[in-house]
């Protein structure tokens, strides 16, 4: 059985030994994950180049997602480089105090409009949460605060106000220079981390663009004010995929309230022909131990159901110390996940006028292998468009993106039930193309002798948006046009 469900693995440290990102692959990463608040450009170009060898080398292509850091909110250092708080004592955040010279009294910080962006009562929680302090009140660009919640609290930890509402910009200086890495790399996807609103992904891929990059743009919720119903689909919608980053936004929206918006955020993501990736301790107790918690297998579990495309791995892949584990459990649990019947169930779009042939060829295909003997559908395309139309159907039913185009095939390693095959023909005759299609099945081991499948493509080869046509092929009987 095909797993649908991608896998996203960030890369580090641990994937840097000797066999572990060939342990990846063969576990089934489908996408690997550059995270650019840690290491330098070279790093990040030494980890992509060995990806496209290793993806050469297998015929099996892993997608490459860069993650741009934006902007964190953060604490400066302390003299003893952690203190610790009461519950009920006072402390402050000064923008003017030494930045090296924190105590358990006051400590300085980076971002210098908190002092205007809080009022007495706002709270702020301080490394994702473990720390919650209430603002007492504003004096001189110091905020005044008492500490609600206590422990220790150490260098450099970020800062969320609870609610959102801090007005930092999504990309930073640092994201701009780091554009230019991304664009050399000519990464797949580009993670944009908390925007706040459409424009911040306008002008994410303006600046991609500039630098002749086109990548796929993720927008990262993880901010309250991108959750709110009329922000949150004007987000989606300049946007490739969406990230339900669920550290930050757990923090700002409280814990209690992240399931249901995880799922509002895949629903509406799917309804919009977007892509959904859930992320963040999906899988964390094996950053230390070698297999997962029954509650981390339940979360995977369903996050499947829910629809997402993909689900990713952090800490547990790029420091942790059963990378490949923890790749080979995601995706035993995925598998096991999609075989309820729920999964391979759909009503999307069953009343919508489509606008385009493509889409509406799209549409049909995954009518008819939804309620016909289908074991498998066959894509060609240009663009990755009539693949993603198709894969926002639920279904139980591979979806095979055959193209030329490496930035496409690159594109559709995130989408749910599709499955890239690099392929090539100059051929007019749609006898040719179709008995080179089940060929390469055949050769691929995803289709046998018997197999009814459907093939979708254009009249004219190399045409964006030209599907047309839906071919039904049983494979071992003559192929006519």
């Amino acid at each position: 059985m095909l797993r649908r469900t991608k896998i996203l693995a960030t890369l580090g440290p641990s994937s840097d030994k000797p066999g572990v990102l060939e342990g990846l692959f063969e576990a089934g990463v489908d996408v690997v994950r550059l995270n650019f608040s840690h290491g330098s450009a070279e790093d990040h170009i030494k980890r992509a180049n060995a990806v496209r060898e290793l993806s050469h080398k297998t015929k099996r292509k892993v997608g490459i997602l860069a993650d741009l850091q934006g902007p964190k909110i953060r604490i400066e250092r302390f003299t003893d480089n952690k203190v610790w708080l009461e519950q009920g004592q006072n402390f402050a955040l000064d923008i003017n105090f030494d930045p090296l010279a924190g105590d358990n009294t006051q400590v300085g910080i980076s971002y210098e409009p908190l002092a205007n962006e809080v009022k007495p009562g706002s709270r702020l929680l301080l490394d994702d949460g473990r720390i919650v302090l209430d603002v007492v009140d504003v004096v001189d660009m110091r905020v005044n605060c008492i500490v609600m919640v206590g422990g220790y609290l150490s260098n450099n930890k970020g800062i969320n106000l609870l609610g959102g509402g801090l007005s930092a910009a999504a990309l930073t200086d640092k994201d701009k220079e780091d554009i230019k890495t991304v664009a050399r790399i000519d990464c797949d996807y580009v993670a944009i981390s908390f925007p706040r609103c459409a424009e911040d992904l306008h002008e994410a891929r303006r600046l991609l663009e500039a630098e002749n990059c086109h990548a796929g743009i993720v927008a990262k919720v993880e901010r309250a004010e991108a959750i709110v119903d009329e922000v949150l689909d004007e987000i989606i919608l300049a946007s490739d995929a969406v990230m339900v980053a669920r550290g930050d936004l757990g923090v700002e929206i409280g814990d209690a309230r992240l399931p249901a918006v995880q799922k509002h955020i895949i629903h509406r993501a799917r309804s919009l022909d977007r892509v959904a990736i859930t992320a963040t301790q999906m899988m964390e107790s094996m950053i230390d131990n070698p297999i997962p918690t029954r509650a981390e297998v339940c979360d995977v579990a369903n996050a499947v159901f829910d629809g997402t495309d993909a689900i990713m791995l952090s800490a547990e892949t790029a420091s942790g110390n059963h990378p490949v584990k923890a790749v080979e459990a995601m995706a035993r649990i995925c598998i096991e996940a999609e075989k309820e019947s729920s999964v391979r169930v759909s009503k999307h779009r069953v009343e919508s006028q489509f606008k385009r042939v493509d889409e509406g060829i799209a549409m049909a295909a995954m009518y008819m292998a939804n309620h016909s003997n289908i074991k498998g559908i066959v894509a060609l395309t240009e663009s990755g468009s009539t693949p993603l139309w198709m894969s926002r159907i639920s279904s139980g039913i591979p979806i095979f993106a055959f193209s030329s185009q490496e930035k496409t095939l690159g594109k559709v390693t995130l989408y749910r039930g599709v499955f890239p095959v690099h392929f090539t023909h100059e051929a007019q005759d749609h006898v040719k193309v179709n008995r080179k299609i089940v060929a390469r099945l055949l050769s691929r081991h995803v289709a046998q002798l018997g197999d009814t499948i459907i093939i979708t493509k254009g009249d004219l080869t190399g045409m964006k948006g030209g599907t047309n046509a839906l071919k039904v092929v049983t494979i071992g009987e003559g192929l006519v046009a």
